[in-house]
């Protein structure tokens, strides 16, 4: 019984995490709060190669991740294309609304750091060609 009640537990968990939508609202408040910048980029998670290598080579790897955890706001625009991999409406309307605001143009990969009021302070418009430790020298 105990065990079911934790995997019932885990699932509900499971489920009011994956409703979450991520607003550049609440990561722009959570930023002035901080005193952190936000790092946007926008990918296509299941049909973007460049935004695959991407993912691994930067927003994975550990020095990034320990630098982000101190710095940054990590908030991912997705755009997947496969329907198992679709996102909630709500959180497709936002990342629709990103894309208004800061990709226009539809440019995959798109990197962004923002300020605390989302005013773009560095962009790259492909995969960084740059090293880990010169991405994240160019981040500071």
């Amino acid at each position: 019984m105990k065990h079911y009640l934790l995997i019932c537990l885990f699932s509900i968990t499971q489920i009011s995490f994956s409703q979450q939508v991520n607003t550049l609202e609440s990561s722009l408040t959570k930023a002035k709060q901080e005193h952190k910048k936000v790092l946007l980029y926008f990918s296509g998670s299941d049909w973007c190669a460049p935004c695959i290598k991407f993912k691994k080579t930067f927003i994975q790897n550990e020095a990034f991740q320990s630098f982000a955890s101190e710095n940054l706001i990590v908030v991912n625009a997705d755009f997947p294309r496969l329907k198992k991999n679709a996102l909630s409406a709500e959180q497709t309307t936002e990342n629709e609304k990103l894309a208004d605001k800061y990709n226009a143009n539809g440019i995959f990969p798109l990197v962004l750091v923002l300020d605390e009021n989302g005013k773009v302070i560095k962009k790259w418009e492909k995969i960084p060609e740059e090293t880990i430790d010169t991405f994240l020298a160019q981040l500071k």
